[in-house]
């Protein structure tokens, strides 16, 4: 990190994350070191999904307002079931965390920036951002690299199933088949929607026909 006491960054030259929808994830908190609050830009081509489908409820969420910033392209948002047009300027600011909410890109390309906290508390990163840091591990074929991410995650989240999961990912990916049935295991007992995931979960492909394998 700089010992300057600022730093200056342009969005299209920050690295891309890609996950396993359409979208990539830019992590900007990560990239810049930020400590007080969370900020994420995500891009998408048009017809593809720029901002999942959720809510801040969720096991790797951090119950979080949300603020979104279309900085281009264009997106229509769905917000509890309603639809929202957002060229490129518009600002969506979502205040409920139990809101389901998404957006599409349309017209092309659109990056949307994202920005959350919690009202009243301490910034704390939400437990789905381990997987930002560990992706780029495992793209370089550093699948242990990437697990030693997702124990560090567990010491702040002790027990929650997202980081479980994904830790047994990346286990089962590196070869540790017994750490990576034994995360598994207490993820599911925590959160039985895993067990259906991991069913066709390709991560798993290597230990799927070991008798503990939780189907």
């Amino acid at each position: 990190m700089s010992s300057k006491p600022y730093a200056v960054g342009r969005l299209e030259d920050m690295p891309l994350v890609s996950s396993s929808a359409a979208f990539g994830v830019r992590p900007l908190r990560l990239h810049f070191g930020i400590n007080s609050f969370g900020i994420n830009a995500y891009s998408a081509g048009a017809g593809e999904r720029v901002i999942e489908e959720h809510d801040e409820l969720g096991q790797g969420a951090g119950r979080h307002e949300e603020l979104y910033f279309v900085a281009s392209g264009h997106a229509t948002f769905e917000l509890g079931g309603e639809e929202v047009d957002a060229p490129a300027g518009t600002l969506v600011f979502v205040r409920d965390p139990a809101l389901r909410r998404g957006a599409v890109a349309t017209d092309g390309d659109a990056t949307v920036l994202v920005v959350g906290g919690v009202p009243g508390r301490a910034f704390e990163p939400s437990p789905w951002e381990a997987w930002l840091a560990a992706k780029p591990l495992l793209d370089a074929g550093q699948p242990d690299r990437g697990a030693a991410v997702f124990l560090e995650a567990l010491e702040r989240h002790p027990g929650n199933p997202n980081v479980l999961y994904n830790l047994a990912c990346f286990e089962s990916l590196a070869g540790r088949t017994e750490d990576a049935l034994g995360h598994l295991a207490q993820a599911v007992e925590r959160d039985q929607r895993m067990r259906q995931w991991a069913r066709t979960d390709e991560d798993f492909a290597a230990i799927r026909d070991d008798p503990r394998f939780p189907g």
